[in-house]
């Protein structure tokens, strides 16, 4: 076969999300599938050299760049598959079957970030998607139902990949990354112990909750460190700013931004625990990477989260601080505990992984080829 595959999504080094999902998919099927032909094509200006395509050094893999917006068909020419790793104009007319990865619905399970117009137009792109895509890949249940709860849509079409994590990126860090990890804690001005919170700074993240979880911990007395909150300010954070005023929490939250995959590892590795009580996930990349480092976790009870971490978190309701609060002062008071869901969550780290991904993605490419 010769399939194209999207990748414009990790042409920017700080790749989060799709890109790191698009990039570890690549980077798998370049190690186990070297008879078909992949065309990794991507639209970039002729003069833009800070955004590349990595080589993965495969032999069947050929790039296929855009640089004149002459537009996917023209650039990729008559494929047998082609693959958007995520919702995207499907803008090819030529008999090549179509696969598209659905990583969640955020713009119908979570509605209070978008606008209405934003809202209305990503619902007309998603059903014109729909019917156009052979296949759908949903990384995970909970997104294939919320697929078929807010569209019409063949479920002949759909199946379930789950996603995977780099564990040559996350894992539990020896003696001999110790001191880089402390050095690296120190430069940024984090003492241990503190709590870890990952994610782009929205409303869905729910860091406003954590906030006053972690507000509450500080005031009862029941936690004394940090709160490290790792993620780029996204839409609808300006809040933010009044709500730490407001609970005194100016020297106790450190906001990083943007880190690095050593530096994220090493946060991971050496937090007290790992908050994640997110609104609406599709997936929770943050939770089974937090997992691969041996981090005790505290979840939601909703969307995908729940089926991700199966019994290896705390899953609580993301709407309640207190019940936040309780969960992690559960797990910084109770070192048994800590020590148990460190056990499952490497346990259940182990059911991710980009090889599985990469296996099962290809089956979908073959199925979608086969189709009549």
């Amino acid at each position: 076969m010769d399939i194209a595959i999207n990748c414009r999504s990790f042409l920017n080094k700080n790749y989060t999300g799709i890109g790191r999902y698009t990039y570890h998919l690549l980077k798998s099927l370049s190690e186990i599938d070297s008879q078909n032909s992949y065309l990794l094509y991507a639209r970039k200006g002729l003069f833009n050299h800070n955004r590349k395509i990595t080589n993965f050094g495969a032999k069947n893999f050929f790039l296929r760049i855009d640089r004149f917006h002459r537009g996917l068909e023209k650039t990729i020419g008559k494929v047998d598959v082609y693959h958007s790793p995520s919702p995207d104009s499907l803008n090819i007319h030529n008999g090549t079957k179509i696969v598209v990865t659905i990583h969640d619905l955020i713009f119908k399970a979570f509605p209070q970030g978008h606008t209405q117009r934003a809202i209305e137009d990503t619902d007309k792109h998603f059903r014109q998607m729909i019917e156009r895509a052979t296949r759908i890949i949903c990384c995970s249940k909970n997104t294939m139902k919320d697929l078929k709860k807010y569209f019409s849509v063949n479920e002949e079409k759909v199946r379930l990949v789950y996603q995977g994590v780099d564990k040559n990126v996350f894992y539990i860090i020896g003696k001999e990354e110790e001191g880089l990890a402390n050095s690296m804690l120190k430069a940024k001005g984090i003492d241990c112990p503190y709590i870890l919170s990952v994610g782009t700074i929205e409303p869905r993240k729910n860091l406003e909750n954590v906030l006053h979880a972690f507000s509450h911990l500080k005031v009862t007395g029941q936690f004394t460190g940090k709160l490290a909150v790792v993620g780029m300010m996204g839409w609808l954070s300006e809040g933010i700013a009044d709500t730490i005023n407001k609970l005194r929490l100016k020297d106790e939250v450190i906001f990083l931004g943007f880190v690095s995959d050593q530096e994220l590892r090493y946060f991971y590795n050496k937090a007290e625990a790992f908050v994640f009580p997110s609104f609406y996930e599709g997936f929770g990349f943050p939770i089974v990477e937090a997992f691969c480092c041996g981090t005790a976790v505290v979840t939601s009870n909703v969307s995908s989260c729940p089926e991700v971490t199966q019994d290896a978190a705390l899953t609580v309701n993301p709407y309640n601080p207190r019940e936040i609060a309780e969960a992690l002062a559960r797990i910084v008071n109770d070192p048994q505990l800590k020590r148990e869901l460190r056990d499952k969550a490497l346990k259940r780290a182990g059911d991710f992984n980009f090889r599985k991904t990469a296996e099962q993605t290809l089956q979908v490419y073959k199925e979608a080829y086969g189709s009549s």
